[in-house]
């Protein structure tokens, strides 16, 4: 597939997904996720072609002007789309699979500085939530979902829906998980852990509301000034 046609199509997978997309030219002048997604293909080049120092000096380019931060050497699929856009980052050894989407404040790394594979591997149509963090070389399955907030510190099955810090299996297949927690004295979720992330969720919200309504209020002071100017 040619570049036209991968900007075309990555266009019709914004379409798809995201409500708010407008037309075609809009979504290609004003996504700083396809963005991100565009500037990675020459850099990947660059970096499997040996021009390492370059890649990398153009991948902290692109992180400064989209707020995204892929390695030069991540992987990634068709039809990959970041929505917003703001404080993703992608590790060196991530692998990405077809049409996956990841929101903002997503991060694909490690946990340490264990050295060769040490990043995640998403499969297709793999959904990861904001502000989630999957941390470490496992697999997240195809048709898997992460929620937001989740810290997922190992491997996801296929159709699988994985929330919570840390994260823990509650779907498969669109079925509840038995939970066997009250039967097992070892493997306790840290409640504080869970609070916290609770709590990050809840600070999220009011965020959004704060801005709603400052946004509103920035509409009314601009509709009453020009009111004021007719009279």
């Amino acid at each position: 597939m040619s570049f036209i046609n991968t900007i075309r199509e990555d266009i019709k997978t914004v379409q798809a997904q995201d409500p708010a997309a407008q037309s075609g030219l809009v979504i290609f002048l004003s996504y700083p996720g396809l963005h991100a997604k565009w500037n990675h293909v020459p850099e990947h080049w660059l970096w499997e072609h040996g021009h390492r120092s370059l890649a990398r000096v153009l991948s902290q380019i692109t992180r400064h002007i989209t707020g995204v931060e892929i390695h030069p050497a991540a992987q990634i699929g068709k039809h990959f789309f970041i929505d917003h856009a703001m404080g993703v980052v992608i590790g060196e050894t991530t692998v990405i699979g077809d049409n996956c989407t990841l929101y903002q404040g997503v991060t694909l790394g490690g946990t340490g500085k264990d050295q060769g594979k040490r990043h995640p591997t998403l499969g297709n149509d793999v959904l990861v939530g904001a502000g989630a963090k999957v941390l470490g070389p496992f697999r997240v399955g195809d048709n898997a979902r992460v929620a937001a907030g989740a810290v997922v510190l190992d491997a996801v099955p296929d159709n699988a829906t994985a929330v919570g810090g840390p994260a823990r299996i509650v779907r498969v297949g669109g079925k509840r998980v038995m939970d066997n927690s009250t039967l097992d004295q070892i493997h306790v979720a840290d409640p504080v852990a869970q609070e916290m992330c609770r709590m990050r969720l809840e600070i999220e919200r009011l965020h959004g509301e704060l801005n709603s309504c400052c946004r509103e209020k920035s509409k009314l002071t601009a509709q009453k000034a020009e009111k004021n100017k007719e009279e």
